[in-house]
């Protein structure tokens, strides 16, 4: 009994990404499905960035938040799919419990960052569809670095206080993180320390970043629907809608599954499926993004053709 105690209280250094080991029959086609979703999603994103660079046209509000969205995607899957791939690849899923941290740090400030951006983008959007005539005067270049840089650096802030209440946690044991990265719940639940405090802290933080965010990126797009629908012509009216509606859709998926894993009841279901939830927002959403935003977009697209036949002259 002694020596069952002691062991328990020795303090562990790495841990177990468990990821998707419990379906060995699946690993080769997961890391198939995987390496493509990130070969994608890297190659969509960086697209989106040269191309916004590269095009003085794209100099504008709009493109300027797309670009900045997919640069953030672009670190955002770099976070969790190379190390994912590598686990699968070799077998080896330990991590250190700094690498943990550090993970999670640039993941959880990451996902604040894009909660930020996409309320900013809808508030460009309704800007530039409900009230065209502010938009110039309100939505300048001063105006704009100070959306985006407010969006990464209160992100950045929030997710350092976390991070470091974090690191003050002592582990003792098991080892084992039943996910595919270190997120927080599963972390948080295998330490022997007194967590409490932080994860009130969590919870504020989570809800500030989910909930009036998605409430304001929500009322953003009912508006621009409402101001659509008064469109006369009836062609313009249905490529509006359809292209605001795969907007409200692809954010509605990226905030419901946050306010799914991080503020509903931790009930023995919602534990089982955290990890399926987490998957649409840390993998599918920073595929979508770059061909829901803007390889749609008539200019975007205009402006590849342009840099394609420059390349081929």
């Amino acid at each position: 009994m002694a020596n069952t105690e002691e062991r328990n209280q020795t303090t562990i250094t790495e841990f177990i990404l468990l990821g998707f080991a419990n379906l060995p029959q699946l690993q080769t086609h997961l890391l198939l499905l995987f390496l493509a979703i990130y070969i994608v999603t890297m190659s969509g994103n960086t697209l989106i960035v040269a191309v916004v660079v590269a095009d003085q046209h794209l100099h504008t509000p709009m493109y300027f938040f797309l670009g900045n969205l997919s640069c953030l995607e672009i670190c955002y899957s770099s976070t969790i799919l190379p190390r994912m791939l590598a686990s699968i690849l070799t077998g080896d899923r330990t991590i250190s419990v700094h690498g943990c941290i550090v993970q999670f740090y640039f993941f959880a400030s990451l996902v604040a960052s894009e909660c930020c951006l996409l309320s900013t983008m809808s508030y460009d959007r309704y800007l530039a569809i409900c009230k065209p005539l502010h938009y110039g005067t309100r939505m300048n270049n001063r105006f704009c670095i100070y959306l985006v840089a407010g969006s990464w650096i209160n992100s950045f802030i929030a997710i350092t206080l976390i991070a470091f209440l974090m690191s003050q946690l002592t582990f003792c044991g098991p080892q084992e993180i039943d996910h595919f990265f270190c997120d927080f719940t599963p972390v948080v639940k295998l330490s022997c320390s007194d967590s409490h405090l932080m994860e009130i802290v969590t919870f504020i933080f989570s809800a500030l970043f989910t909930l009036p965010l998605f409430a304001f990126t929500l009322a953003s797009y009912v508006c621009i629907i409402i101001t659509i629908l008064r469109i006369s012509s009836s062609t313009g009216r249905q490529k509006s809608f359809s292209i605001c509606s795969s907007h409200l859709i692809v954010v509605t998926i990226f905030y419901g599954s946050l306010i799914i894993v991080y503020l509903l009841p931790r009930t023995n279901t919602m534990r089982s499926l955290n990890k399926v939830f987490s998957l649409f927002y840390t993998i599918l959403t920073p595929m979508a993004n770059p061909f829901i935003y803007s390889l749609r977009n008539k200019e975007i697209k205009g402006a590849l053709r342009k840099g394609i036949r420059k390349l081929m002259l």
